[in-house]
């Protein structure tokens, strides 16, 4: 089984999740996320300047909505502030609830999540135990809905814990080791956090289910440590300074791998990241 390669749907700024569906498989793409999602109503969606999907929206409505352009859904991002204290204004574990329910409704398989940054002066201050601990208080109920529901719940390389193989395996390791708790390996996000890619694809092969491609340039190395994760590379991938044939190499014959998504910036860097990964045996 050959790794399939997608899109990600916010490539163009400003404009509705139907205008992103139909740029992608303008460019040549056969699948695609649920990228950006809101609980409830939103202004920007409504008056068409924002491309997100409601969480409370019909399922099968976002479901019609990618088939009408040729895509095929193949996660649900469910990015989360897991490290900060609950709030209503921010997503936590109620949003990643109702992105389980979405992908089930959907027939997707897979919501991806993380910590992200710590964004509260409360979060800064918390220990590596402390960081744990809240992270997995807000992912126990999301983890045994996933699992009642058919869903696999991927935690992505994003925030201080995530973006360690040794983080990553306290995670896992502090929910139980559930069978349907996997990774999605974000390769940019991953090194920016300090980490290897390729490492932290050998350590996880059994594990992960996805993969965001990302490939960063020279100059970034100095942000390495201090950053927890960006949107999309700016280069295409094979013109930066990560090992993106590596991991491709590692994870070809993954047990759980068959979907992928290209984060990268412009026409161009997109189309040249297609034609390498297909160079490397993608399709």
């Amino acid at each position: 089984m050959s790794i399939k390669v997608g899109c990600f749907a916010l490539i163009d700024p400003f404009s509705s999740l139907d205008h992103q569906l139909e740029r992608i498989a303008g460019l040549g793409f056969k699948y695609a996320d649920v990228t950006d999602s809101h609980p409830g109503s939103s202004l920007g969606r409504d008056y068409g300047f924002a491309a997100t999907v409601s969480l409370d929206d019909n399922p099968l409505d976002v479901k019609r909505l990618f088939e009408r352009h040729g895509l095929t859904i193949t996660s649900v991002c469910a990015h989360a502030t897991l490290l900060d204290p609950v709030s209503p204004a921010r997503f936590g574990t109620t949003e990643i609830l109702k992105a389980i329910r979405l992908a089930a409704g959907m027939g997707v398989a897979h919501v991806i999540t993380t910590e992200g940054h710590p964004q509260t002066e409360w979060a800064h201050k918390l220990s590596r135990k402390e960081q744990l601990l809240v992270i997995v208080d807000k992912l126990y109920e999301p983890v045994r809905l996933a699992a009642d529901l058919g869903v696999v719940l991927l935690l992505e390389p994003h925030g201080p814990l995530t973006d360690s193989i040794d983080g990553l395996g306290d995670i896992i390791d502090a929910l139980g080791n559930p069978p349907n708790v996997g990774i999605n390996l974000d390769t940019g996000n991953s090194w920016l956090g300090g980490a290897d890619p390729v490492a932290m694809a050998k350590a996880f092969k059994d594990r992960i289910y996805h993969i965001h491609w990302k490939d960063l340039p020279a100059e970034w190395e100095a942000k390495r440590g201090t950053m927890w994760g960006c949107g999309f590379g700016p280069v295409a991938l094979g013109d930066g300074v990560i090992d993106i044939k590596g991991v491709f190499e590692v994870l070809k014959d993954a047990p759980h791998v068959e979907y992928s998504t290209l984060e990268v910036g412009g026409d161009a860097n997109m189309l040249k990241s297609y034609a390498y990964l297909k160079s490397l045996g993608a399709e």
